[in-house]
């Protein structure tokens, strides 16, 4: 038999300050037709005060404790994805244990930017077949509207705030491509990358928190190629092929890489969760709170095959293969 990390509960959380283009564009020089044309982003949630990364992402891995019908006290590990983290340090993941009254667990942060989750995920996932833990909790949360320079049209309209967790429970596989829970794994990195998206400060650099900054065309294009090379890369791992997914769910970047992408794959739209529209482009938390979302409107059932995907700043990008 072989130990299987098994998703056993989802959860989310959004700012209640929805932001929509048209009030969007009551601050910055643009509309809610240019940001749609572009993006497909309709609207985004903003942190407001005393909601930070670790707020957000508590709420969230409350609401996955619950549908997993599991008490905090069984969580051996908490991973949390982000590159907004509450303070330099500690981790905001220790800020999660202590307000989830968990007293002693591992906990620790990851940063991969948009990819994080999917770094998060495989890190648990292999800690969990490695016996160092039974439940892990693995969230990716972000405030991402206070690294945005919203003087800069071109980026400031592309991202929202927002959490997303899962329970991992360990269970009793046969070691087969039948198996419920994460089958299969690929992660990569490329940091030659770096000035096409990046944050232009730092704790040893500038001494300060910083602004993103992207080139939107040059990164399209890497995102395109990278994502479909890596979906397919992963379903080789994992024994399975395209037509065999129920549901790709992919980070949120903007649909018209969700678009190109499945194109590229020959993949049918139809089986894209995709929220960009409501939620815009929460790096580490877009991908944990679309499938939360599909789990939760009832298209995402038990016994699906799920392909998770994401591509950020660095370059990073992954994917996972996982059975629901």
């Amino acid at each position: 038999m072989t130990r299987r990390a098994c998703i056993a509960g989802t959860g989310s959380a959004l700012p209640p300050n929805r932001v929509t283009n048209a009030q969007l564009a009551e601050r910055v020089d643009t509309t809610h037709e240019w940001i749609v044309e572009r993006t497909g982003i309709e609207a985004r949630h903003i942190a407001g005060e005393g909601e930070t990364t670790a707020t957000l992402a508590t709420e969230a891995a409350r609401k996955a404790l619950a549908a997993a019908g599991l008490g905090a006290d069984k969580i051996g590990l908490i991973v949390l994805a982000t590159a907004t983290p509450d303070q330099t340090f500690p981790a905001s993941a220790t800020l999660v244990q202590t307000a989830l009254g968990i007293d002693d667990c591992i906990a620790f942060d990851v940063q991969a930017v948009c990819t994080g989750f999917l770094y998060a995920l495989s890190i648990a996932d292999n800690m969990i077949k490695g016996g160092m833990a039974d439940h892990a909790l693995v969230i990716g949360a972000e405030t991402f509207s206070r690294i945005l320079d919203w003087e800069d049209r071109a980026t400031c309209v592309l991202f929202g705030d927002g959490a997303g967790a899962v329970v991992l429970s360990v269970e009793e596989g046969s070691g087969t491509r039948d198996d419920r829970g994460i089958l299969a794994s690929k992660l990569h990195a490329d940091g030659r990358h770096n000035q096409l998206l990046y944050v232009d400060g730092g704790v040893s650099t500038t001494g300060t928190v910083g602004k993103l900054r992207m080139k939107g065309k040059e990164v399209f294009r890497h995102a395109v190629t990278n994502l479909a090379a890596v979906l397919g890369e992963t379903l080789t791992a994992a024994g399975h092929a395209v037509e065999e997914i129920d549901w790709v769910v992919p980070h949120q970047a903007n649909k018209r890489i969700l678009d190109a992408t499945a194109k590229k794959l020959a993949l049918d739209p139809a089986k894209v969760i995709i929220t960009v529209d409501q939620h815009a482009n929460t790096s580490a938390a877009s991908v944990p709170l679309a499938l939360d979302t599909g789990v939760r409107d009832g298209r995402i059932r038990r016994g699906d095959l799920l392909v998770l995907e994401a591509m950020g700043g660095g370059f990073t990008w992954g994917a996972a293969v996982v059975r629901y």
